[in-house]
């Protein structure tokens, strides 16, 4: 099997699995998005779901989390990981969102990263959910899956494995790939104990071949 075929049987099956796979997040705006992805980090969707809908009522608008402070944030995120950090920079995130370009999140994987707290997977989730750009955000899960099923190999780091995604994923798809192999992950292809006997993908998986 070519590292091609591997790619489009795995594509193929996952777009039939989640045909309107999407971001298990609430949020209702690019700014919700941006506050619950930064939230995310080695979280659980589902606690960011339970402390955003307080934290957005508290805070409406990116302006509104401007004029806030670390104290006063963290006390609506005390229950995620690392709420300290995460509430000092969502505060200096949302300061230069305003002063530096207006209150308008900014729609590029570069000029997000220069906000506090937002590294590249960050920024490619909001890219890629919000405004469909081909951007491959490698988290735990899909640097995990990839590499197991063999769609990346020896990738060193999560940078490694996206340049190896993104080269045989196609661009159109690549926003839709990203969730797909992250709910493959999360729901199938866990890391303790996969469970292949549920799989559809043991067709194309190198781990399931060497089980055999």
């Amino acid at each position: 099997m070519t590292i091609k075929q591997r790619y489009e049987g795995v594509l193929t099956q996952l777009a039939q699995e989640w045909p309107t796979a999407d971001s298990e997040l609430n949020f209702e705006n690019e700014y919700q998005l941006l506050v619950a992805v930064m939230l995310s980090a080695q979280c659980t969707d589902k606690r960011v779901n339970m402390v955003t809908p307080a934290l957005f009522a508290a805070y409406p608008t990116i302006g509104d989390l401007a004029q806030s402070n670390t104290e006063k944030v963290l006390s609506y995120i005390r229950s995620v990981s690392y709420p300290n950090s995460k509430a000092a920079h969502l505060v200096e995130m949302a300061k230069r969102v305003v002063d530096v370009y207006a209150g308008e999140i900014p729609n590029t994987r570069e000029e997000l990263q220069t906000l506090a707290g937002v590294g590249r997977k960050t920024a490619n989730v909001v890219c890629a959910v919000w405004w469909n750009q081909p951007t491959m955000a490698v988290d735990t899960h899909i640097f995990r899956v990839a590499e197991r099923i063999g769609l990346t190999t020896n990738a060193k780091n999560p940078l490694d494995s996206e340049k190896q995604l993104i080269k045989y994923i196609p661009e159109s798809v690549i926003p839709k790939a990203h969730h797909w192999l992250l709910l493959h992950g999360r729901y199938t292809c866990q890391a303790r104990t996969p469970k292949c006997e549920k799989c559809h993908l043991t067709a194309f998986c190198k781990y399931f071949a060497k089980k055999k």
